[in-house]
């Protein structure tokens, strides 16, 4: 699908530091919209405004990726309610649930599935 597109919604904080997808494989890169703002993780209340100002059409097929897939699946209904037609919730996130020992990473989520990524 040359229209979709994977929206990272989680915080600048998170993709400097953590990592992001490297989508470079199939020619494209991710688009950073944060769903919520760090330090005080107050919600983006431009998000759709957003989405819009990347060129993302309100039929495209919008993948939406963030740490656990928790604020993403808010951003799925969030972007559904604002007439994005095809949003998906990338239900692991990049990092998936905490282990047996509280590190992310290691269970399940993106980088785990070794699916490409870079730090970033």
């Amino acid at each position: 699908d040359s229209d979709a597109v994977l929206v990272d919604v989680r915080t600048d904080a998170e993709w400097n530091f953590v990592g992001l997808p490297n989508l470079e494989p199939i020619g494209k890169e991710p688009l950073l919209i944060c769903w919520q703002r760090y330090p005080d993780m107050g919600r983006n209340l431009n998000f759709a405004e957003d989405l819009a100002a990347a060129g993302v059409a309100h039929s495209a097929s919008v993948f939406l990726l963030c740490r656990s897939g928790s604020r993403s699946a808010d951003a799925a209904e969030y972007c559904t309610a604002h007439g994005f037609s095809r949003c998906y919730n990338i239900i692991e996130g990049f990092e998936g649930p905490p282990d047996k020992y509280q590190r992310r990473g290691n269970v399940s989520g993106w980088k785990n599935r070794a699916l490409p990524w870079v730090q970033g």
